[in-house]
């Protein structure tokens, strides 16, 4: 069983920037595994983010994010990332983590079922 907790969430400011972690336990991710980030704003479906696979050899990014967010990983720590700077008010969501212990395809990871979920973490932007 895998357990993922989100922080880094609060109130940000429009322009501003946020780094978001996701501390993996219960399993140690191979270099297939596929660690992802989504966000749900009140009254919206779940959005992907960003996804990177666990060897860091390829990631993806949803439009709305691309050029403003890096997702990275630490492999000592499990832990994955979320950077995003030139925050927006639509930016504003709760943040959650994702894992897919194993996918052996080529990028699209935003279309993945993942099999694994975090609690989510708060980002408040403030205009």
């Amino acid at each position: 069983q895998v357990q993922l907790v989100e922080s880094g969430g609060g109130l940000l400011q429009t322009g501003g920037s946020l780094r978001l972690s996701c501390a993996a336990s219960g399993r140690t991710f191979n270099n297939n595994a596929i660690l992802g980030w989504f966000r749900q704003a009140p009254g919206k479906e779940r959005e992907f983010v960003a996804a990177i696979r666990w060897s860091g050899a390829s990631t993806d990014y949803a439009d709305s994010v691309k050029g403003r967010a890096t997702i990275s990983r630490d492999n000592a720590k499990n832990t994955v990332y979320l950077q995003m700077n030139s925050l927006k008010p639509e930016d504003a969501a709760v943040y959650y983590c994702a894992a897919k212990p194993w996918y052996g395809g080529l990028g699209n990871f935003r279309t993945l079922e993942y099999d694994y979920w975090g609690q989510g973490t708060q980002v408040t932007v403030s205009s």
